[in-house]
């Protein structure tokens, strides 16, 4: 079982060249506005407000680094799609997005964060497709588990699968999350834990 012992703030910005220099692995957070994603990071991390919930959409509007047990980065990206910004705004939150995710070295992996309460939406589709065209590992986190019944969970997480399949040949990594049960914890801070444990092991070789 994998526990956060320190987390902290490093840095803000909306410029992936101002990024952390150093070769510290790291995982990107993102989703759609109001998925949970603040409250996911304070769950994750056992902290109240490590990530700054509020209940109007599209808060982060920068890239925010925090430095996880001194070991790895957990970035908050901005959320897609659906934010109360104006356009011109938008579309500079998601041209530091893709920069980020087509620039960043560090980048392990990316969380997609989906509330499983909905059917699967295009927006979330889309992106999880953009990251899969350029290469880049994620998992889906599957947010407010607390809100459905056992059954219907099995049944949107089908769904979600059965639509992947139709143009992926296999589903990414699966968490199933709920922040205010605290359920799949372990299970994110686990999977980093093993990914950055075979990223040592293979500078070791």
């Amino acid at each position: 079982m994998t526990k956060v012992k320190s987390a902290e703030f490093v840095m803000s910005n909306s410029d992936v060249a101002k990024c952390p220099k150093n070769r510290i692995p790291e995982y990107a957070f993102i989703g759609r506005s109001n998925v949970g994603k603040s409250s996911l990071i304070n769950m994750l991390t056992d902290r109240k407000s490590l990530a700054k919930t509020s209940g109007r959409p599209g808060k982060t509007q920068l890239i925010n680094h925090f430095i996880i047990n001194e070991e790895w980065y957990l970035v908050d990206l901005p959320g897609y799609g659906y934010a109360r910004v104006s356009k011109t705004s938008k579309k500079k939150f998601q041209k530091f997005i893709t920069n980020y995710f087509e620039q960043r070295q560090q980048l392990v992996s990316a969380f997609v964060l989906v509330d499983i309460r909905h059917k699967p939406q295009p927006i979330d589709l889309e992106f999880m497709q953009y990251l899969g065209e350029n290469g880049i590992p994620f998992g889906i986190v599957f947010t407010k588990a607390d809100k459905l019944k056992p059954n219907a969970i099995d049944n949107h997480v089908d769904d979600y699968c059965k639509e992947l399949l139709k143009t992926w040949e296999e589903i990414p990594p699966y968490f199933i999350t709920s922040s205010s049960k605290k359920i799949g914890q372990d299970d994110v801070l686990d999977f980093i834990n093993n990914t950055n444990e075979e990223i040592e092991a293979l500078k070791n070789q």
